[in-house]
């Protein structure tokens, strides 16, 4: 079957990162802006990690939003949600600084603008753990702007989270696409990889990858852009 679509992941894919020092980095900036709030940082990061978790476990009954911060609540109480705001500041804000704490790579832009001018279509499969300001800030950090997806997921806008399958259901559904119609793109073997269960095609990118498990990646294609762009139009 001829392959309509595209899905990418963000970070480590698109985005060139060591996921420990971003995150570290990145906590680091969160708990300076909330320090004068009152909120200690190691208390906060585990809150932080504890809501992650939450929304991993997510069965798509509430949005990932609510399932963090239902979970945030429970942690630090009621009169917590008031500082939304104050969260919702500092992905506007601060965290433009985690920028230093990620790479660049002028291939993954070009790669995505090669494939829409070819006519496939192109979506943003990113972990849906960040607020939609969050990830759009970091779709520009890697050089390319939200418009040039047709969609992304962030927390905001779906209820499921990678390597849970009906996350890639809920995606495809979006796209109105079977499995067989879709690429996915990742560095995550265990996140990215599951999406062949569904029966999608998959590319496991290689530069920052992923592979807890340590599984054999023999199994899939994979290699750096120039590998992808090779698979994905062996004619050239």
């Amino acid at each position: 079957m001829k392959l309509k679509m595209v899905l990418f992941d963000l970070d480590g894919t698109l985005l060139p990162m060591d996921m420990d020092e971003f995150t570290g980095g990145y906590f680091g900036l969160l708990a300076k802006k909330a320090a004068p709030y009152g909120y200690e940082k190691q208390p906060l990061i585990r809150a932080v990690w504890h809501g992650t978790a939450a929304m991993v476990r997510n069965d798509g009954s509430r949005t990932n939003e609510q399932a963090f911060w239902k979970d945030f609540e429970a942690i630090f109480g009621t009169d917590a949600l008031k500082d939304r705001g104050l969260f919702e500041e500092f992905y506007a804000n601060e965290f433009q600084q985690a920028r230093r704490f990620c790479g660049f790579n002028p291939k993954a832009a070009k790669a995505v603008q090669r494939i829409r001018e070819s006519g496939l279509r192109v979506a943003l499969a990113t972990n849906p753990l960040f607020p939609s300001v969050a990830t759009e800030t970091r779709i520009r950090w890697a050089g390319l702007e939200p418009e040039d997806f047709e969609f992304y997921t962030t927390y905001e806008n779906i209820g499921f989270c990678k390597p849970n399958p009906d996350y890639y259901r809920e995606v495809l559904n979006r796209a109105g696409l079977s499995a067989e119609d879709c690429l996915m793109v990742g560095n995550d073997v265990g996140e990215d990889m599951v999406a062949a269960e569904l029966g999608m095609r998959v590319f496991l990118l290689t530069d920052c990858m992923i592979n807890k498990e340590n599984a054999d990646i023999s199994r899939y294609p994979h290699g750096d852009f120039d590998a992808l762009e090779a698979y994905l139009f062996p004619d050239r």
